[in-house]
């Protein structure tokens, strides 16, 4: 069921370069790239206005690093008490062996928060000397195609405006 006014098309500036409105090189939901302007949910910015484009990635996820934090301290403090005890000393071959396996504990946590959350991709620019974070995504691909097409939008801007070359292509047809 259609609304009156409703459209799947996103809404076009003024301007642009092919028949009125501008290229469009990238949309999904929350998502608009064109040759003017980027768009991510309410966020919009003129491609011109925005210099110094750079990708990073987000930092750790916060209670990961805690959890192999707090676990590194517990095992750390269980050694240091079993060292100045004199426990260390009486254990067997076995026994050391499994406190090898249990220092081994707060890598495997950070290694496992890595993976099951991993970094934010975030792409960074400045608008008017000031950085901004324009756009963050942990899905890599997604995260490609809309950097790709933002640079796109950039070269568009550079080179002053882009026809497609094959809607104004005199395509040769044979005669019949």
């Amino acid at each position: 069921m259609e609304r009156e006014g409703a459209t799947t098309r996103p809404p076009w500036s003024q301007g642009g370069t092919a028949g009125g409105r501008p290229t469009l090189l990238y949309a999904r939901p929350g998502i608009i790239v064109t040759a003017d302007r980027f768009t991510v949910g309410s966020t919009s910015w003129r491609v011109a206005e925005l210099t110094h484009l750079h990708t990073t990635r987000g930092p750790h996820d916060r209670v990961a690093v805690r959890a192999a934090l707090v676990s590194a301290a517990v095992i750390g403090g269980i050694g240091l008490a079993l060292g100045f005890t004199g426990g260390l000393h009486r254990l067997t071959a076995g026994a050391y062996l499994l406190l090898g396996v249990v220092f081994l504990v707060p890598i495997l946590v950070a290694a496992a928060g890595d993976r099951w959350r991993p970094r934010a991709y975030e792409l960074w620019g400045q608008r008017g000397g000031v950085p901004e974070l324009l756009f963050s995504s942990d899905d890599e691909r997604q995260f490609g195609q809309v950097t790709r097409a933002l640079r796109r939008a950039f070269e568009i801007h550079r080179h002053g405006g882009w026809e497609d070359p094959l809607a104004n292509a005199d395509l040769w047809r044979p005669r019949r």
